[in-house]
């Protein structure tokens, strides 16, 4: 009987703990674009590569400190993985290019749209590369963000590029590091390392040709440091939370990002909403919330 207690007991604390790493990573991963805009004298290229660079510098602390130096050497040693990490390099090196140029260029909104986008991507990937199956009530949550994405595209076809470019990257990053067996903070230690001397290059070019922000006064300076620990911080709270919740859990949570940035956009920045936009966005949330409760009732019935 004690035992059993002891076992709820931590049972119940663990799952604790993920729900306030979950709700962590999620809320400052929503809350990001307000950092960035603190940066806005900073160019999204310049901004990207210091990302990735003090990213490095932070996770060695990281993996020092969480004692992963065997896994990471073990990783380091397999071509295939290290193959499988380049790929999805690009890929998040891509998504974080253009949502910095989204976020400093004033279109929030549109980032945030490519990120209730993505769920809905990742299960057509899904089933189009890994053969899953595709449930009747996804297939008509699909259907209806297709629509949506029309909708957008006849009035709002300029920022299109960054809601589904967004989408896109992030749901195939996803489908690499899915397919990748390596700790989260390892996987993104490799990433950025072998993204550390395209970033220098491109570091030394902006130099050359039209110079730094970096440097420039105490703040930016910090604030550009600071990139490090704001990319990382939220991936290894993630990784806590993925270890201690269910997967449909954790996929409800994620929408807490996008959901924040949508606010930030339209309450902080005054983003404008279209007609078109506002039907696009409708149309995703119907869609969402579709998805939502088909994902909710599948795992009921894998209970039952």
């Amino acid at each position: 009987m004690n035992a059993s207690i002891v076992r709820d007991t931590h049972q119940v604390a663990e799952r604790r703990t993920g729900l306030l790493a979950g709700f962590g990573a999620y809320a400052l991963w929503g809350l990001l674009p307000i950092y960035f805009k603190l940066l806005h004298d900073v160019s999204p290229t310049e901004l990207v590569a210091h990302r990735i660079l003090w990213s490095v510098l932070f996770l060695v602390f990281v993996i020092a400190g969480m004692r992963l130096y065997p896994a990471l050497w073990q990783a380091c040693r397999q071509p295939r993985l290290v193959g499988a990490l380049a790929l999805s390099s690009l890929l998040i090196a891509s998504n974080w290019s253009i949502f910095m140029w989204a976020i400093l260029g004033g279109h929030l909104v549109a980032a945030s749209l490519g990120y209730f986008l993505n769920p809905l991507v990742t299960v057509v990937i899904g089933t189009l590369l890994l053969k899953e199956r595709l449930r009747r009530w996804q297939l008509i949550a699909v259907l209806i963000a297709a629509v949506a994405v029309a909708i957008l595209a006849s009035g709002e076809w300029q920022t299109l590029w960054i809601s589904l470019g967004l989408a896109l990257t992030f749901a195939f990053y996803g489908l690499v590091r899915k397919l990748t067996p390596v700790p989260s903070a390892v996987g993104l230690a490799i990433e950025t390392s072998l993204l550390a001397a395209p970033a220098l290059v491109v570091l030394g070019w902006l130099s050359a040709h039209q110079g730094l922000a970096f440097g420039r006064d105490p703040m930016t300076t910090l604030g550009l440091i600071g990139t490090g620990a704001a990319t990382s911080i939220p991936l290894i709270l993630f990784a806590v939370a993925a270890r201690s919740l269910p997967l449909v859990t954790l996929g409800l949570m994620q929408y807490v990002a996008p959901s924040l940035q949508f606010v930030t956009g339209v309450f902080l920045y005054h983003e404008k909403l279209s007609p078109e936009r506002w039907a696009s966005f409708m149309l995703i949330w119907a869609a969402l919330a579709l998805f939502i409760w088909d994902s909710l009732r599948g795992a009921r019935a894998a209970r039952a």
